[in-house]
């Protein structure tokens, strides 16, 4: 008897059914899984959102209609997708996740739209990379939930409108600016998601502590937060990182000395910058004299992917005042010297003033 792997298994059900894909796939997720919330009361920031989203699920529940379509955009990792679970889960639906990326054909949405059961909740992430025949698709589907398609071909062609149940999508992005204006104005409702605030990454990394069942003192949770860059996806990887510190070289708790010793160790400093922020803003300085540069120009230089450095790294430098965009390219800010502890050039002093 011949010995199929599982690769060997999954590649032969592709082909046999094209539907069928990794992506499909499912994986054990435990610790994500575990520290999502699942309510608002447990979903820690983003206050205003929430409000708004209360009063929005109380009204469609009164209603017995469906949501309006959301859009959350924003930097990655400040909870978009946990937020669409949450509301999932306080409507009392399921919820459908993929990507934009996954949706290269058009039955790949075409499929998901028909296997929607009323009031089901699709959320696609990176929404913002929909190719033009799947957004097309979308356009009557959130309008009027139907399904244009045709059958037949030349003069035989025909156009059908079918019927789909009533859902809503939310859609995720980091970059609203790339949506098309026909999509972006068919949601209800559009929120951008915030970076978080010291004390609330605090509460997020004593709450991820609990989770992992491992004791953190309210200063150590403060020298997390602090070196979290105002995004709780991070605060949980440190959290875990930390926790396998103290653990092993010390007692088991997390207190102050703790999270810095652990976090100067694995080299992200008191501003939540790493290693590649710090080379980004010293290759600015040292190579072009602080600057202005352009994104394409820092990406070579650094071995590393345009949309790594404009998606990851700049948002926190750009929110922190450490980098500044400017129409002729990247420059590094007072802040950012000061922070590096370099002096700042007398020519780049007097430009600054100027601008």
């Amino acid at each position: 008897m011949a010995i199929i792997s599982d690769d060997e298994d999954l590649g032969r059900r592709v082909k046999k059914n094209p539907v069928i894909k990794p992506e499909t796939i499912e994986y054990d997720n435990t610790f994500e899984n575990s520290i999502r919330p699942k309510d608002f009361d447990s979903y820690i920031g983003q206050s205003s959102l929430k409000e708004t989203l209360k009063i929005t699920l109380e009204a469609a529940k009164r209603r017995e209609q469906p949501l309006d379509h959301l859009l959350f955009y924003g930097p990655p990792g400040l909870g978009k997708t946990t937020i669409a679970g949450v509301i999932a889960a306080q409507m009392g639906v399921e919820i459908r996740i993929t990507s934009a990326p996954a949706l290269e054909r058009p039955r790949d949405i075409i499929g998901i739209l028909m296997s929607l059961k009323g009031g089901e909740i699709l959320f696609i992430d990176e929404i913002h990379r929909l190719n033009k025949v799947a957004e097309e698709i979308l356009y009557p589907a959130m309008e009027d939930f139907t399904l244009d398609m045709t059958t037949g071909k030349s003069q035989t062609a025909k156009t059908l409108r079918v019927p789909i149940p009533k859902f809503t999508l939310i859609g995720a992005t980091t970059k609203a600016g790339e949506l098309s204006s026909p999509l972006r104005d068919r949601f209800g409702i559009i929120h951008r998601l915030e970076f978080y605030t010291v004390e609330e990454l605090s509460e997020v990394v004593k709450r991820t502590a609990k989770i992992l069942d491992i004791k953190v003192t309210e200063e150590g949770a403060r020298a997390i937060a602090m070196r979290s860059r105002g995004t709780p996806r991070i605060a949980n990887r440190l959290v875990k990182r930390v926790a396998d510190f103290a653990i092993v070289k010390y007692d088991g708790v997390i207190d102050r000395r703790v999270a810095d010793e652990s976090l100067d160790i694995l080299k992200i400093d008191k501003f939540g910058l790493d290693t590649t922020d710090r080379a980004l803003l010293n290759l600015i300085i040292e190579k072009y004299d602080g600057g202005p540069v352009g994104v394409e120009t820092i990406a070579a230089a650094l071995s590393e992917d345009v949309r790594t450095i404009e998606d990851v790294c700049e948002p926190y430098l750009l929110q922190a005042g450490f980098l500044q965009r400017t129409p002729r390219g990247r420059k590094v800010s007072p802040e950012g010297y000061r922070h590096l502890g370099i002096n700042m050039p007398s020519s780049q002093t007097r430009l600054f003033e100027e601008l």
